[in-house]
C-alpha cells in the first residue's frame, strides 16, 4: 500500500502536493491531492533536481 504524504505547506487545502516512496526506494511518486487518479513517477534524483530548480528561481520563465 502506498503512504501518501502532504506538502508541509499545504494544511487541510484539496490542492496540495504529495509525494510516496515505491517499494524499492529507487522511485518517487507525485501526485495532486485534488486530482489523486493522475500520479507522475520519477527518481530521487530528478526530484531533487526539479525542487532545486524551482528554489532558485530558474524555472520562472517556464
Amino acid at each position: 500500500m502506498t503512504q501518501w504524504q502532504k506538502s508541509s505547506y499545504c494544511a487541510e487545502a484539496n490542492n496540495c502536493v504529495e509525494i510516496a516512496a515505491g517499494s524499492t526506494g529507487d522511485v518517487v511518486h507525485v501526485r495532486e491531492s485534488a486530482d489523486p487518479s493522475i500520479e507522475l513517477t520519477t527518481t530521487p534524483g530528478r526530484l531533487a533536481t526539479l525542487l532545486d530548480a524551482a528554489r532558485s528561481g530558474r524555472l520562472v520563465d517556464l
